[in-house]
Formats: structure tokens, C-alpha cells, sequence
């Protein structure tokens, strides 16, 4: 962990910053001897972001198709049904 005084960091802030992100944490002096902790916060992900599945579809795609689909009778549905079907059929 790095240890910055308040002068430099707000010289190099981006600099500073970025340090922060690779290591997860930086400290900054004062002059006083105070130390504050800057800690990068972690980014927010949708719900709908499963990372293990690479489905190359976006979550607008994903929330748009869901709409459509709302009020609709769903695949499993439709394949019992023809199945029940084709099954008094015979």
C-alpha cells in the first residue's frame, strides 16, 4: 500500500487514483500526520450480468425480449400442449 502526502496527491490525483484501483487502497497524509484511506468503490453490475455465460447479448436484448414475451404463454407451454395434442391424437 502506498503512501502519498496530501501535496502530492493532489498533484497527481489521476495518478494517484489509478494506484488506488490496481491495489485497492491508498493512504494520504496530512501534514498534521493525520491518515485517510481512499478506497476505490466497487462497481455496480446488473442483476441480469452473469459472468460465467458468455450469451454475446446485451441486457437491453435481454429486457427487451422479456417484454415481448410478457402476457404470452411460454416455449415449455407450447411444447406440452402440442405434445397433449399429438398424444389424444393417437
Amino acid at each position: 500500500m502506498q503512501v502519498f502526502t496530501y501535496s502530492e496527491a493532489r498533484q497527481k490525483l489521476s495518478s494517484v487514483l489509478d494506484k488506488a484501483e490496481k491495489s485497492g487502497k491508498v493512504l494520504i497524509r496530512r501534514r498534521d500526520g493525520r491518515t485517510f484511506a481512499l478506497v476505490p468503490e466497487p462497481a455496480a453490475a446488473s442483476p441480469l450480468d452473469v459472468p460465467w455465460i458468455d450469451a454475446q447479448v446485451t441486457t437491453e436484448e435481454i429486457v427487451s425480449i422479456l417484454r415481448k414475451q410478457r402476457g404470452r404463454k411460454t416455449v415449455t407451454t407450447r411444447f406440452l400442449e402440442k405434445r397433449r395434442k399429438s398424444m389424444e391424437k393417437q
